[in-house]
């Protein structure tokens, strides 16, 4: 916050430099690379508005400009893209310059994402104030995501070990991981997979009127709507899966592994793309679902109105989990560390948090694919200059062409959305890794037929996630950017009257 100062006894300049010079009014967290989400104000609307405020804004300015000569001196390349001010659009307030320029400490929410901040959209920043962006990967609480949502999981913890202790003290259930290869506690922890996911069929049914086989794998894709997160990936593979089995014989559909996709989420009011994304998941479901010869083998779901209530039913029941980001666009992920808390596979590509996730995890515990973050840009390039149908590939133009024949209906708005990949502008490189997507698919199939070597997995994944409490993320908080120290916990009363003792 930028207060301000009694006109008797600060000037306005020395105002705008108090602020500057000491930057103790508070500290930055990024949790974004994407330039759309890093938010400028036009200069007009703040004047409008706040003319105190813009008129700080522009003497910050004016001291950090000087900083900058004096730092690089006759480089004055420098001086536009490190502005607080936007001058090629409209003037326009950069808030995440202010941001940085204004506060003692920037953190990023994952490693990969910390190392993209001081690499690309803040890289000049970086170079002046190389200990300035440091990382605090996200965490999330277990008292949510396993004691509540999860009570068969969390009384297995407790049973194991002896006592609640975990609940605040994850590292506690490392201990469980000598268990993995036991055949009667993997036995244990199926059935209590199982309940869960009977908990969301019954949830299912009652809200999407859609009668699912508990049995088949639960495949789960629950997020914001965006592109970069590839919903639309995953989509396309649902049509691929679907034509892989149409077209076999009864006899050679027994040997697929049933599954059933979920996807959820939300998408911004004015997405055109995202929501054409939501049209083509129903759409591919209605066609799936009512297909006799291949509902019992495949059903796809769109999950209404995704939130933390219901995802505290859909997250137990998961037993795949999607996070299929384009490599460098997500800033970290906190679902993913929701669905490995409790026992779920990941497929997903190295962004984000997922490269953490497979660092304690073990990386042979999930299904990886896709681009690394370092090729991206090269691939994108590549893209441009390749002809359109060679570089979709023959799997993916049939899938194309199966949306332009109308098997799926709403033919107007589905080709509207297939042509944001298909026309050497495949930006989050959809087309590029689809072909490796199916690779981890294929992967998928063959652990999942193989029940000990599935729950294993589970196992591993599910008690080698203590990193990703918020405990430890907030405890990072404090001592490297709060500056507060912890205080001690008062021990519960023993007698009712000291309860309310004064």
């Amino acid at each position: 916050m930028i207060r301000r100062p009694p006109r008797s006894t600060q000037s306005r300049s020395s105002a705008a430099s108090d602020v500057y010079k000491r930057q103790v009014h508070g500290a930055y967290t990024n949790h974004t690379v994407l330039p759309e989400a890093l938010e400028k104000w036009g200069v007009d609307l703040i004047g409008a508005l706040l003319p105190r405020h813009l008129e700080i804004i522009y003497e910050i300015n004016h001291f950090w400009l000087q900083k900058i000569e004096q730092k690089f001196p006759g480089d004055v390349s420098k001086l536009g893209p490190m502005s607080l001010i936007e001058e090629e659009h409209g003037k326009r307030v950069r808030i995440a310059n202010l941001c940085v320029v204004g506060t003692f400490a920037v953190n990023g929410v994952a490693a990969l994402h910390t190392e993209l901040l001081k690499t690309t959209i803040f890289k000049d920043f970086h170079q002046l104030f190389p200990k300035k962006i440091q990382n605090k990967t996200n965490g999330v609480t277990p008292r949510r995501w396993i004691l509540c949502c999860n009570p068969g999981l969390a009384e297995l913890y407790t049973r194991v070990l002896g006592g609640v202790g975990w609940v605040n003290e994850l590292d506690l259930i490392r201990q469980i991981e000598k268990k993995a290869d036991n055949a009667e506690f993997q036995k244990v922890w199926a059935e209590i997979k199982l309940q869960n996911k009977r908990r969301l069929v019954k949830w299912v049914k009652s809200h999407c009127g859609i009668t699912i086989d508990e049995n088949s794998l639960f495949d789960i894709m629950v997020k914001r709507m965006h592109e970069y997160k590839r919903q639309l990936m995953n989509a396309l593979y649902a049509i691929y899966r679907y034509f892989q089995i149409k077209n076999a014989t009864p006899e050679e559909r027994l040997n697929f592994v049933p599954r059933t996709i979920f996807i959820g989420g939300k998408a911004a009011p004015g997405y055109t793309t995202a929501k054409r994304v939501i049209k083509l998941i129903n759409a591919i479901g209605e066609v799936v679902n009512n297909d006799k010869e291949v509902n019992q083998y495949l059903k796809v779901v769109f999950l209404p109105n995704y939130n933390v209530s219901n995802a505290e039913v859909i997250i137990p029941a998961a037993e795949l989990s999607q996070h299929i980001s384009t490599a460098g666009m997500e800033a970290s992920g906190t679902s993913n560390m929701k669905f490995a808390m409790n026992g779920c596979l990941i497929i997903g590509t190295m962004d984000g948090a997922n490269v953490e996730i497979a660092e304690e995890a073990g990386k042979e515990n999930l299904f990886i694919f896709g681009a690394l973050v370092d090729e991206v840009n090269g691939l994108r390039q590549k893209m441009t200059q390749k002809d359109p149908v060679e570089y979709a590939g023959p799997i993916l133009n049939q899938i194309f062409r199966s949306i332009e024949d109308n098997v799926f209906g709403a033919r107007q708005e589905l080709v509207a959305l297939i042509d944001t990949i298909r026309n050497r502008n495949d930006y989050y490189l959809v087309c590029h890794d689809f072909v490796d997507y199916l690779r981890a698919q294929e992967e998928v199939d063959r652990c999942y037929a193989n029940p000990s070597e599935w729950n294993r997995r589970s196992i591993l994944t599910a008690v080698r996630m203590a990193k990703f409490s918020s405990d430890r993320t907030i405890q990072e908080y404090a001592y490297d950017i709060w500056n507060i120290a912890a205080c001690p916990t008062p021990q519960p009363a023993l007698k009712k009257e000291d309860v309310f003792k004064e």
